[in-house]
């Protein structure tokens, strides 16, 4: 099942644990001396190409009912919106920005372009689901209260519909995550502070009215005759918006290794134990600069939940440092191509749709979910090869076991 132990899971004793905190503590102290003018420019940029993108689009569409203008200003204004969500709204409100002490790109500050309200995300989000990642019954983005992506989550018939909900969870991802802070599972079971629960929804209502008022009201009115193709470009491009989004996120924490928690020892964990606990339960995306740029950078979610409050730009150089220390601790770093990544999640959401007496791996070792128990048997700390000189921990023991694995179906064919 999930992870109870990460020390034992990880193959690292207590010291090394803390010798790989004090390594990343490291990594964020040379970063934060050496922020400043290129790191300011590189986000005022940004901001530049998406109002440039953003007006440009709405102003294609005054051309709307044209054909071809209907797809440059969706697609432009899609593009805008991502990079407003992606590289803007959510590395803002992360806090990564408020060391220039400018009030238009403060997290204390920022509303972001979607239904759902800033507050709200920021507590879902850069407390429960930062503080608590992958952690069963304390991070709601394992499955949103919606999907189940771990074998640990009981399978009820519910679950038969995994694919479908997914689907329309990625077309309408702005609105889910506007639902996540609202606890409607709780709602629904009576056992919510219903005062705080009514505010939360006139909170979200607010957000959602002016939302569907400026892309549904008043920006197609402002286009005149053009105002249905406007409506439905700015509807699409939304759509775009959610779906890229949604894309992106999943690829982070779905697929194979990014591994689950349990509760256990979170109260006491330890500022290295929390580090391991993120480099091990987060996945990145290869793919280059543009794909960088696109995902907000969190094709770097390893950096990300690592430092989530450094600047965005500055993941890909500390991204070298990271997996030279998963090399020095023979930790995993896990990663591949966009369409891999987001495959290997579609797959393990369409495989957990079944029941487990359907599912072929064990309860503790399975591409998407394992725990210390599958090293039952095995030396369970890190040791250095005799031949090499270099350490042999998780990512050697990953290894091993796969070969293993692959010699028994050899052999049972």
């Amino acid at each position: 099942m999930a992870i109870s132990d990460v020390k034992e899971y990880a193959h690292l004793t207590e010291a090394d644990v803390e010798a790989l905190g004090r390594e990343l503590d490291a990594i964020r102290r040379d970063i934060e001396a050496s922020r400043g003018e290129r790191d300011a420019k590189y986000l005022r940029n940004t901001i530049r190409l998406q109002r440039s993108l953003e007006v440009g689009g709405r102003a294609v569409l005054f051309g709307s009912r044209k054909r071809p203008l209907w797809l440059l200003g969706a697609g432009m204004l899609g593009v805008a919106k991502i990079i407003e969500n992606m590289e803007l709204g959510h590395n803002v409100m992360h806090g990564q920005w408020d060391w220039m002490n400018d009030p238009e790109v403060h997290s204390a500050s920022w509303e972001w372009d979607v239904v759902g309200p800033s507050a709200h995300w920021k507590q879902t989000h850069n407390y429960l689901h930062h503080k608590y990642t992958n952690i069963l019954g304390m991070d709601d983005d394992v499955g949103y209260g919606l999907l189940r992506v771990t074998r640990d989550q009981r399978w009820k018939p519910f679950n038969a519909g995994n694919l479908v909900y997914n689907t329309l969870l990625a077309l309408f991802f702005e609105f889910g995550i506007a639902a996540q802070h609202v606890e409607l599972g709780k709602v629904a079971k009576g056992r919510d502070d219903r005062e705080d629960t009514k505010r939360k929804l006139r909170e979200v209502g607010d957000k959602v009215g002016k939302q569907l008022l400026k892309d549904y009201v008043v920006f197609p009115a402002l286009t005149g005759k053009a105002w249905k193709s406007t409506m439905s470009a700015n509807f699409t491009a939304n759509v775009i918006r959610n779906v890229w989004t949604n894309a992106v996120i999943f690829c982070g924490h779905f697929p194979d290794g990014a591994e689950k928690f349990t509760k256990a020892d979170v109260d006491t964990e330890t500022q290295a134990q929390w580090y391991l606990r993120q480099m091990l339960g987060s996945a990145n995306i290869s793919g280059g600069k543009v794909m960088d740029f696109m995902t907000g950078n969190l094709s770097y979610q390893i950096e990300h939940h690592i430092f989530p409050d450094l600047p965005s730009n500055r993941y890909a150089e500390i991204a070298v440092r990271v997996r030279e220390l998963c090399d020095k601790y023979d930790l995993p770093y896990t990663t591949g191509p966009f369409l891999v990544q987001y495959g290997k999640s579609w797959r393990t959401i369409a495989k957990l749709s079944l029941p487990n007496k359907y599912l072929r791996d064990t309860v503790d070792d399975a591409p998407e979910t394992a725990s210390e128990h599958k090293w039952a048997g095995q030396e369970a700390v890190l040791s250095i090869d005799p031949a090499t000189g270099r350490a042999r921990g998780l990512q050697t023991a990953i290894r091993e076991s796969k070969k293993r694995k692959g010699l028994r179906k050899l052999l049972a064919r």
